[in-house]
């Protein structure tokens, strides 16, 4: 596993992902931040067909194989036995042979050995500890540990009980996900345990993004007293944005009962998408809208900053 760990971070410019992201991260941006030197991500569902995810996954291999400086690129596949495209795009993924594929609300154990027989490096995303020792019973390269904070669906353990408590049984991969925004707070997951950071909000309000402009005016214009955790929604506890909230419909200090886990409909077709939006609690980093090469830049100077001011401070 260090072998791994250590393969993978050599070949990153800033040890840290862009997040897949529904209805937000498409071929635009994972080229794009891959360009910039971190891995880039989407989600299967972002391709409204199969034959759109043959073409998207076509796209950023064309474009990132002449590139030796790119970062390597990921993407993310729900596993849960009722989302009707599992297979189909398990099938692509195979096809296709993306370096890493992260998995997502279920057990990975069916799909580890099929990736990891073209070479493909497997993350699974868990929110707790119970479900990481699943994952890593599937023998995962790594997890993606959610801890609270975390814009979609959300963890609730705090980051350092969280990767404390996996790196004491884990010598895998271990991505860290929640209120990651700044350059500092990606060294801050190295100095806790971690190898990499999972950021998803500080993408949304990108050019290369595929949301609505509104919805990365709200980005820019939030911040963590903004964001409302709720499992109304998606059925999942989420981090939404506040005026999001108001705008669909909601009263945001009076949120229903949990609403429904329902993998078989077609997401973006839904129409709770439309005006509800997820952002993590690090959300007031974001202050305009800009290219991801341009974020990567100004997340790598944070990032120096601080290895800096702790190299000064260290005795």
């Amino acid at each position: 596993m260090m072998k791994e760990r250590h393969s993978l971070l050599t070949q990153l410019k800033l040890p840290a992902i862009q997040a897949p992201m529904f209805l937000i991260s498409g071929t635009d941006m994972v080229i794009n931040t891959c360009k910039a030197g971190v891995i880039g991500s989407f989600p299967t569902q972002n391709a409204r067909t199969s034959e759109i995810l043959d073409q998207w996954m076509s796209e950023i291999t064309t474009a990132l194989e002449s590139d030796d400086n790119a970062a390597p690129w990921a993407v993310n596949l729900i596993v849960h036995p009722s989302y009707p495209r599992r297979d189909a795009d398990l099938e692509l993924i195979l096809k296709h042979k993306p370096p890493i594929v992260i998995t997502a609300l279920g057990s990975p154990k069916d799909v580890v050995e099929k990736i990891h027989g073209y070479g493909g490096i497997v993350l699974a995303d868990v929110i707790n500890p119970r479900f990481a020792r699943k994952a890593a019973d599937a023998e995962v390269d790594g997890l993606v540990i959610v801890s609270a904070g975390a814009g979609g669906h959300t963890g609730y353990l705090s980051p350092f009980v969280f990767v404390e408590e996996i790196r004491q049984w884990f010598d895998g991969l271990i991505v860290l996900g929640g209120g990651i925004a700044s350059g500092s707070a990606i060294h801050a997951t190295q100095t806790i345990g971690a190898d990499l950071a999972y950021l998803g909000t500080a993408f949304i309000p990108s050019e290369e993004s595929l949301c609505q402009q509104e919805y990365k005016a709200m980005v820019v214009e939030s911040n963590s007293e903004d964001i409302i955790t709720s499992d109304a929604i998606t059925g999942v506890k989420a981090n939404w944005m506040k005026q999001s909230l108001i705008n669909g419909g909601y009263d945001p200090d009076n949120m229903p009962a949990q609403g429904s886990i329902d993998f078989a409909s077609n997401g973006a077709d839904n129409k709770r998408w439309k005006d509800i939006w997820a952002a993590g609690q690090g959300v007031g980093a974001s202050k305009n809208i800009q290219p991801v090469k341009s974020i990567v830049e100004t997340l790598t100077k944070q990032y120096q900053h601080s290895v800096d001011r702790m190299k000064a401070l260290t005795p």
